[in-house]
Order: structure tokens, then sequence, then C-alpha cells
């Protein structure tokens, strides 16, 4: 089928309007908008809404959506589908003025049938009503509207529909690969059957494989086709080595061209088990894993192919080689990003099955809409290597009871009939999971519990809601009690079923139990599907150490909207999980939403083994002697600076991150001494130096030689912009964006994280702003302002493309800087 995109000059309004017309004779006009839209993003934080810090004080809100399209008198004899790749929260479609479709499942999918409703040689209507009022539903930043792409299918009277070319690869090596297609038709006229199918295999553009076949009434009839096809010395598709064919296939009728279908897809194997780990193409792989929400900061939620990229760039180049999905379904362009850059996809179908988390969740629909949910998973995923799991739900707290163990089977048997090329997990939390057993549990455990200080509590106003009632009490079930707990006989009582039901055992922060799941279960696979971030080396010691862990996927690797505080510091006695406005983001990614990488992420880095040089980070000395409320998802407060002006003399605890066996730090070229490093050391060696300006230098060393070295050097007061753009040239489609990173320097180039200034940002031309902000945590600023502070010393602006060739100029100002001019061109 013909793909066309429906992005552009929707009419857009708050509300529910049920006609244009009516709207215009009141005197407002409507706000024309581009797609993908959030529409949440847009509005005005505050601490009344329902939502609370899981939103991050975002409010939800109901809006309507209009398109005109011109459906031409030819269009009468061909399939026409549309196609909404994402509305949040539930959706209604009407065509015409007659509702056509429904979905209640805000990051499902979903196709509609046209034809029933369009008026043919006129213009057509479109509208959508995307409801996301029902304060509360999501445990984090949801997001609201047609956050994701529309797109319209034109087919002939006999097509392939959407979704309907399927490749399977059956074996694969270096010599040869064998493939299963199976082609679904669909006919609007029985008179007009296909009778051939040509098939057109691409590598880089080039055919390297071309069949034909004979369809007959009876296939044609059943709608579907399959046949095998070899591929010789194929080109493998992995993590370092991402290759991606094409297939073309064009149904005929005598020769003459009914329908065409394109897919990429990649040639792959992958294999699990307890005692060969994950295998991809007969090779072992350790998963170096990060959950991963779905927003993309300051531009809210809205699904935009270039912030997906960066986002999956920035992920990559910090070593993760593997995503999870937390803890929905993934976009599309998620997954062709994936492929593309080589990263195993972890997709997930559910954070909650029958019970609620939240008061209006997926809960009361779970029961009426999981098989189609499930099916339409598979049938986004099924050509895309990068997905290789299917995680079937997020710390469910139903698991440990008799329904949720049927419901694990019912799920897991489901994907498999679906799809038996991949394996499934589930997210199991065992404070969910113990059900009626936790007490019990607890009472064993609770004389290992560390209680921390009661403190000042803040504003809990959110502290039942959501996430933050779990993640309060799991705060306390780390270390010592937190392996008690995991290992628990009670615990492994009420997992047993899931963990039997699921191809490979998925355990959410219980790194005390992967060990005994050899036992338990000898021939299955363990994954940490949710971690704490600075358990990085003791899990990783596991995943080298024992061959049944196949990896880990860290809480988080990039920070996100919502489930605000959590990694917070708060130096004033508030708690983390308090609700506290204006509180907005998490604050535990590895990486900020501005795409910096904090210290943590250097450290998993070297603990992964893939850097080889030493890294300073310090704490924040501007805070020494106060001490701030701590999670266990948190690491330290330190950054990677040495600009700490006003505090001379005070002492900076200094950490230096080296897979050497020792280190050397240099204050001015002074020696502040040796200490050892290394894997015998966690890869960490520790300093407290009084702060004063100048260098700091860290060497390490192997077999007493120097291996390399690594420095941070004091700022003066900022006196300029450091502008980096990651485009300069975008392309007419209203798509394409510029993101520009905006750093604080000194005169001689040397970043100033201290200093905090006003950063103004006008955009003229063929572009507009899309948005702008910082990586703080906690502000009443908005992403579409012209203003925003710096935080440690940066911020960042995103320039999205119209539709016009031309130039976009940004102009990029603070107080006691010269202004700073980019162009970028649009074409």
């Amino acid at each position: 089928m013909e793909k066309i995109k429906l992005l552009d000059n929707w009419k857009f309004c708050k509300g529910v309007v049920s006609s244009l017309k009516i709207m215009e004779m009141s005197g407002k006009a409507p706000e024309v908008v581009t797609l993908p839209h959030d529409a949440m993003i847009y509005e005005k934080r505050t601490k009344e809404t329902k939502n609370g810090s899981q939103t991050g004080f975002y409010p939800g809100g109901i809006y309507t959506y209009f398109k005109d399209i011109d459906v031409p008198e030819e269009w009468e004899n061909r399939a026409a589908i549309l196609e909404f790749e994402g509305i949040y929260e539930t959706a209604m479609v009407y065509v015409n003025g007659a509702l056509a479709a429904t979905n209640l499942y805000g990051y499902s999918g979903f196709f509609v049938d046209l034809k029933p409703y369009l008026n043919y040689g006129q213009m057509n209507q479109i509208k959508v009503i995307a409801d996301n009022s029902a304060e509360e539903n999501s445990r984090w930043y949801s997001g609201s509207g047609i956050y994701r792409d529309v797109n319209l299918y034109l087919g002939g009277s006999t097509y392939i529909p959407p979704e309907g070319v399927k490749i399977t690869t059956i074996s694969a090596d270096e010599k040869m690969a064998r493939l299963e297609l199976a082609v679904q038709i669909e006919n609007i006229s029985e008179d007009s059957r296909a009778d051939e199918a040509q098939v057109d295999i691409y590598y880089e553009g080039a055919v390297i494989c071309s069949c034909k076949k004979e369809i007959t009434d009876e296939e044609c009839g059943l709608k579907q086709f399959t046949w095998n096809v070899e591929i010789e010395h194929p080109h493998l598709w992995d993590t370092e080595h991402p290759n991606l064919y094409q297939i073309e296939v064009t149904l005929l009728k005598n020769g003459e061209i009914l329908d065409k279908q394109k897919e990429h897809f990649g040639i792959r194997t992958i294999y699990v088990d307890g005692k060969h780990g994950f295998c991809l193409n007969g090779k072992s792989l350790n998963l170096r894993g990060t959950c991963l929400h779905h927003d993309n900061g300051i531009i809210g939620a809205a699904t935009i192919y270039d912030a997906e990229r960066r986002k999956i760039r920035i992920i990559k180049e910090a070593g993760f080689n593997s995503i999870r999905s937390s803890h929905h379904p993934i976009s599309k362009a998620m997954l062709d990003i994936c492929d593309e850059m080589g990263i195993i996809v972890m997709d997930e179908l559910f954070d909650m099955w029958t019970v609620h988390k939240n008061s209006h969740d997926f809960a009361l629909h779970f029961l009426d809409e999981w098989e189609k949910v499930t099916t339409r998973m598979v049938n986004k995923d099924y050509n895309h290597p990068c997905v290789a799991i299917y995680s079937i739900g997020n710390e469910i707290s139903e698991l440990g009871t008799t329904r949720g163990v049927e419901i694990s089977r019912m799920l897991c048997k489901k994907l498999h009939e679906l799809d038996d090329t991949r394996f499934t997990t589930c997210g199991v939390n065992g404070l969910n999971a113990a059900g009626a057993r936790l007490f019990e549990i607890m009472r064993d455990v609770a004389p290992l519990i560390k209680r921390k200080d009661e403190g000042n509590s803040g504003d809990n106003q959110g502290q039942s809601m959501g996430s933050n009632a779990l993640n309060g009490i799991m705060e306390f079930m780390s270390g010592e009690a937190g392996d008690a707990f995991a290992a628990h006989p009670k615990l492994s009582e009420a997992i047993a079923g899931v963990s039997d039901a699921t191809d490979i055992v998925g355990l959410n922060y219980m790194t005390g139990r992967h060990v005994l799941e050899a036992q338990l279960h000898p021939n299955k696979a363990v994954v940490g599907t949710e971690t704490f971030p600075a358990d990085i080396f003791r899990l990783w010691t596991l995943v080298e150490d024992y061959s049944h862990i196949i990896g880990d996927f860290t809480w988080t690797g990039y920070d996100y909207l919502g489930e605000a505080g959590c990694g917070i510091f708060y130096y004033d006695g508030t708690k983390n999980f308090g609700s506290v406005y204006p509180d907005r983001l998490a604050y535990i990614g590895d990486i900020t939403i501005t795409g910096v990488r904090r210290p943590i992420s250097y450290y998993r880095e070297v603990v992964y083994g893939l850097r080889h040089e030493p890294y300073i980070a310090v704490e924040r000395v501007d805070r020494n002697g106060q001490t701030p409320s701590k999670t266990p998802w948190m690491f330290k407060d330190n950054i990677s600076s040495w600009t700490w002006t006003g505090y001379e003399g005070t002492s900076a605890s200094v950490d230096v991150y080296s897979d050497a066996e020792e280190v050397e730090l240099f204050l001015n070229d002074e020696s502040l001494g040796r200490k050892k490093a290394g894997k015998e050391n966690q890869y960490m060696a520790e300093f407290t130096v009084p702060y004063q300006a100048g260098t700091l230098m860290a060497i390490d060393y192997v077999n007493g030689m120097e291996r390399g070295r690594y420095s941070l050097e004091t700022a003066k007061k900022s006196t300029t912009l450091d502008v980096k753009m990651d485009k300069k040239v975008l392309t007419a489609n209203g798509q394409d964006l510029c993101y520009l990173n905006i750093t604080l320097c000194d005169e001689s180039g040397k970043t100033n994280q201290q200093e905090i200034k006003q950063i103004t940002v006008s955009v003229d031309g063929a572009g507009k702003l899309q948005g702008l902000g910082s990586s703080n945590p906690s502000n009443e600023e908005d992403y579409f302002d012209r203003c925003c502070n710096t935080f440690d010393g940066d911020a960042m602006a995103c320039v999205r493309a119209g539709h016009e060739s031309g130039i976009i100029t940004v102009t990029i100002s603070a107080n006691g800087c010269e202004d700073v001019v980019r162009k970028i061109e649009v074409r």
C-alpha cells in the first residue's frame, strides 16, 4: 500500500468540540499544529493536579483535533486505511461525523478502515477526541493528544494491508540464511484477485534475491500465502554491525501491478538459556541495558524521529546496547532507530493487569483489551531485528496469586502463538508479588532494615499515589535487608508461577536473588529487568561470573519527566517521594534530559570494560557538611567540575574512576598521592582535597606505567556562550529537529558549571523554537518559553524545521556574554 504521512495542518482545540463551524461562529479559532503533538507539555503546571509528582505536576485534559482530506473519485475502487500510532489516553475517531473507531490503550497504535465513511469527490473530515482528563492514570509523564505519527494507507482492489508482510529467520550463519515469508492479502472485489506475487530483496540498494510465486485461488481465499527464501552469505544483524535488508512484495494480475508493500528487516538468530546465556547469531552477548520512558524531555512526549534518534545515539555512545521500553509498547520510530543503530529491545506490554496502581489506569479495561493490545504489539515488532524479548508486565501486583499465574501463562501463550522466535519475561518486584506473604517476610527481614532519619517530610500530598507509595517502601529494601528479602523462601513461593510461565526470569531490584535462581530454575536465564544505578558494580560482576545472568537494565539511563523527585538530592530535610512542587524530573538518569552524561555514566562505562582512561567526579563542594536525602536510586551528588569559587579551603570529596591498577591525583602539579583502583576496589579511588583554584589531574597506571590522564581546570567568570548544533541542514518537512547545546564558558573556553545565567533564545525564519530548558529537576519554567536558567552551566534549545526552504536564524543571549548567532539551512 502507498503510505502517506498525515502530520500537517491539524486544527487543535482544548475540550470537546463538536464542530469547527460552531466554534468559529462563537468567535473562536482553532490552533493549527503539526503532529506529533503533545498537548500536556503546554498545560500550566500546578500543585493542585491530582497527578501530583507522577506527571511532574502537569494536569491532564481533553482535546479535539480536526483534519480535512481531499478524497478523489478514483479512491472508490481503492482501499483506504488510517493508522494512529499513538493517542493518549483514550481516543474517539470520527470520519465525516460518524464514529469510526475507539481506542482505550494510549500506548497502542490502531488502524481505522475509512471505506464505509468516505464521501468521494469532495473534502472529508477526520475528527479525533483525545481524552486524558481522568486523573490519576499514569505513574509517569504520559503526554496527551496525538503524540505519535498518523499515516494514510492507500491500496488497490487487492492489497497487502499494513503489517501484512512478516519475515522470519528460520536459520542463519555466515554461509546461508533460510527465511520464511508470510504475506497477507485483502480483497475489495472478488473479481480482481491477484494471480502472482513478485518478491525482491535488496541489500544496500542492490537486488540480491528475486523470485515469483503463483497465487492459487485457495491461497487468495485464505488471504495469506507463504514460501521460503534462501540467501547465500548473508550480512547478519548484530549490535556492532546492524545490517538491514529491504523486501518489496508486488501483487500482480495478468502482469498488471495491483499493490506493493515494502519493509526493512534484519537476518539474525537469538537463543537464550541458563547454560549459554543470551546468544545473538550463536555468540554470547551480555545485555548492557537501560529502562527508558517515552518522553523526549523539553519537547514532551511528542514522538518526533530526530528526538528519538538523538536519544538512542547518546545512549549507545554511553555504552548501552539494549533498552527496555518502560512500561508499555515502544514506538515504531524507536524500533526503526534501534534496528539502524544496533540496540537490543525488550518491548513491554503493561504496567498493570487487573489491580489498579492508579485510580483511572488501564486495569478496568485489561480483561477486555489484553488480547488486542498483545496482538498489536507483536504485529508492530515482528520484522524488527532489534526486538529480542517481550515483557508481559512490570511490577504486577497480583503475580503471587492464582489468578496472576493464570494471566502470566495466558499472556506468554498468546505471545508464543503470535511469535515463537522471541522470548518472554516479566519485571517482577518482590514487594508487589509477595501479596499476603509480605507480613511474614518483612517480620523476618525487619531486624536488618536500617532506618533513615525521619527529617522533614515536606509536602506529602502524593505519598499514597502510584509509584510514590511503593517507592517509599523500597528505599528501605537495599543492602543486606534487600538481599534477605529477595532470597526469602516465601518470596520464592510467591513468584514461582510467573517464573515458570516466562522464558527468562526477570527481577526488579532483587540482585540478591540472581544467583539463587540458577538452583530454582537451572535451565532458565535471569535478567535484571530493573536495577538500582549505584548497584552496577555488583550487578555486572554477577553478569560476568554467571552464564545464566544475561544482563542488567538500570533504572535509568536517561532522565525523564514525571516520578518527580525520585532522585533529587534535598538538603533541607525534605524526603523523596513526597510529591514536592515544583519538582518535574525524576533526576535519576545516567544522562540528563539535555543529553549530558553525569559521572555515573562514565563510572558505568568503566565497569562495563569500555573505558580505559580515568575520570574525575567531585561531590558538590557548596554542599560540604550538609546531609542530603538519599534513596537507592541515587548515586552521588557529584559533577565533573573544579570550579567552586568562594569555597577555597573547603574539603572536596573527589572520586577517580579507573580500571587501571592505581591512580595518582595532582592539584596544581603537586601529587596528592596514589591509591589503588581497578576491579578489586570497585574501579574507584576516593580522595579528600581542600579546594583551591587551578588544575586537578588524575593519572592512572598499569604495571607501574602511565596509561591515561584526565584533568579539570577552574573556570573564571563566564563571558562566552559555547553553542554546539547537532545539525546544520534540515529538510523542509515540519519534522526535522536541530538541538543546540548551550554552555557557559570563560574567556578561554573553560566550562563554568557553577554560575547560573538566564538564557534567551529567539528563532526567526524557516523554523520555530520547539523547546527550551535545562536539566534542573525542580523549577517553574515552561519548556515552551524563550528564556530559561542554566543548570550546571548548560541549557538546551530544540528548533523544528518549517515547511518552506530558507534559513533559520537562532540568536542566543545571556547577561554578560556576547550574543551567539547560529544559522540552520532548511531545504
